[in-house]
C-alpha cells in the first residue's frame, strides 16, 4: 500500500504556516569541520594521499543541523544542546548567531569537548578520513539539571519537540522524561538511537533509518511487507505512536494505529547523505506543528530528503525548493 501523494496546494498550505512557529530541538550538537585541498599525489611515507590545504569552513551539525533546517524553512526554533569549554564550542557559537538562531539553549560542560568532527575533502568533494573529537557519557549532575531547566524554558509555547539522539550523551531518560512530561498533547518527533529505545516512550513518531529498524527487530528489510513488520515492532518497543522508517531508494514506510503504506523516494541525483536525516526529522516535525497530518507530514518530508541529499555536507531545504519540487511532480 502507498500512501496518498500531497499536492502543490496543500504543501503551499502547509508551507505557508512555518513562518514564526516555535519548535523545541533538544539533543546532540555538534560542530562539522571541513578541511578542502588538493590531492596531486600519494605520501612516500605511507600509501596515503597528500592533501594540500586550501581552505576550511565549519558548519552546523547534529542538533544543531536540525535547528538551522528548521530555521531555513521559516520556523523559530528554540535549541538546547551541550558544548564544551573550548574553541570549537565557541566557533559553534557562532555559526548559530550567524544562522539567525539563540544560543541560550547552550549548556556548556568544562569536562567534555565539544563534539566536533573534522573531515578532510578533496577539492572534488572526495572524503578521504575523519577525526572525531568526542566523550559520549551521558551528562548527570548540574549539567543534566541545568539542560532540563533550559528544556523547560524554552519548551513552554513551543509546538512541537523534535528530539535528535546521536548517542553523545545529552538524551537520557531522565531527559525524556522532562520533554515528555512538559508537553502533553504537543507532537514529539525522535531521531532515535538503538540502545535508547527504552527511552522514547510517549513520543508521537520515532524515525529510525533501515538499518536501525533491522537491528533493534532482529528483521531484514527488502520488501514493503518486511517494512511494515519492522516498523510495527520498532515502534512497539518504542512505545511511540508511530514509527516512520527511512529507507533510502526505497524511499521510506509509515507505520501508525491509524494508517501505514510506504512513500516512495523522491531523490532525483544522490551527492551526500550527509545530515539528509536531520532534515527529514526537522520538516517532519516542522508540518506536524503546522497542523498537518502524520501522513501529509511524511511526504512533505520525503521530499526534502529528496532535495538535500543533492548537496554536499550537512544541508538544509528551502521553502522555495520544497515548493517547486512538488509543482514539478503534479
Amino acid at each position: 500500500m502507498r500512501l496518498p501523494p500531497v499536492g502543490a496546494q496543500r504543501a503551499r498550505d502547509l508551507l505557508g504556516r512555518f513562518a514564526g512557529l516555535p519548535v523545541l530541538v533538544v539533543g546532540d550538537v555538534m560542530a562539522d569541520r571541513f578541511i578542502i585541498g588538493r590531492v596531486t599525489r600519494i605520501s612516500p611515507e605511507a600509501p596515503v594521499p597528500i592533501v594540500r590545504f586550501e581552505s576550511e569552513h565549519t558548519r552546523l551539525g547534529g542538533a544543531a543541523n536540525v535547528a538551522h533546517n528548521l530555521a531555513v524553512l521559516g520556523a523559530h526554533p528554540r535549541l538546547v544542546g551541550v558544548i564544551g569549554q573550548d574553541d570549537a564550542g565557541q566557533r559553534l557559537r557562532r555559526e548559530l548567531v550567524s544562522a539567525g538562531m539563540g544560543e541560550e539553549g547552550i549548556v556548556e560542560d568544562s569536562g567534555r569537548p565539544t563534539v566536533e568532527k573534522v573531515r578532510i575533502v578533496t577539492e572534488r568533494n572526495q572524503q578521504v578520513a575523519r577525526v572525531d573529537y568526542e566523550i559520549d557519557r551521558d551528562i548527570e549532575g548540574p549539567v543534566a539539571r541545568r539542560v532540563i531547566d533550559r528544556i523547560a524554558a524554552l519548551g513552554a509555547g513551543s509546538k512541537a519537540v523534535l528530539v535528535s539522539d546521536y548517542l553523545k550523551g545529552t538524551i537520557t531518560k531522565r531527559v525524556m522524561e522532562a520533554i515528555v512530561s512538559m508537553n502533553g498533547s504537543v507532537p514529539i518527533v525522535v531521531d532515535p538511537k538503538i540502545p535508547h529505545l527504552d527511552c522514547y516512550a510517549g513520543a508521537t513518531v520515532v524515525t529510525p533509518n533501515h538499518h536501525e529498524a533491522e537491528a533493534a527487530t532482529h528483521r531484514r528489510i527488502r520488501t514493503d511487507e518486511e517494512a511494515r513488520d519492522a516498523a510495527r515492532d520498532f515502534r512497539a518497543r518504542a512505545q511511540a505512536g508511530a514509527a516512520l522508517i527511512t529507507r533510502g531508494e526505497q524511499g521510506m514506510w509509515l507505520s501508525s494505529d491509524a494508517l501505514e503504506g510506504a512513500i516512495p523516494a523522491a531523490a532525483r541525483e544522490v551527492a551526500d547523505v550527509t545530515g539528509a536525516g536531520d532534515t527529514v526529522v526537522a520538516t517532519l516535525a516542522l508540518a506536524l506543528a503546522a497542523g498537518g497530518t502524520l501522513a501529509e507530514s511524511a511526504v512533505l518530508a520525503n521530499h526534502a530528503a529528496g532535495i538535500v541529499v543533492g548537496k554536499f555536507g550537512p544541508a538544509t531545504v528551502t521553502q522555495s525548493e520544497l515548493l517547486a519540487d512538488f509543482e514539478s511532480a503534479h
